[in-house]
């Protein structure tokens, strides 16, 4: 799993945010190709607490905007989807984040 924005900080640091307010996030965009209409997530974005999300769902806002429209009829439907989720801080996965960083890798036996 990629998530952006956790460069540099300790498991610390991390529970430390975390308990001030921090939360992952995803975004969400739309891109269409006359006939095909993709809405997809973006990466996990990690914002600290006290940080807002415009600048960061930005991007995928603007990529919406331009080219999520000319599927017919799902980027009519899918594009202010995508926009009003991302304007209002995307979605917030950190509940699943915080499960598989905490389970154990598959396959990976247990240290003896």
């Amino acid at each position: 799993m990629s998530i952006k924005g956790l460069e540099g900080l300790s498991p610390q640091d991390l529970q430390d945010e975390l308990r001030r307010g921090a939360r992952f996030v995803v975004f969400s965009y739309t891109v269409s190709f006359l006939i095909m209409t993709l809405k997809r997530g973006s990466d996990v974005h990690f914002i600290r607490a006290g940080e807002g999300t415009f600048v960061k769902s930005l991007p995928y806002t603007l990529l919406s905007l331009v080219v999520g429209w000319w599927g017919i009829p799902w980027g009519f439907i899918y594009t202010p989807w995508s926009v009003i989720q991302n304007l209002q801080g995307g979605t917030n996965v950190t509940t699943e984040v915080l499960q598989s960083l905490r389970a154990p890798a598959a396959g990976v036996p247990p240290a003896s």
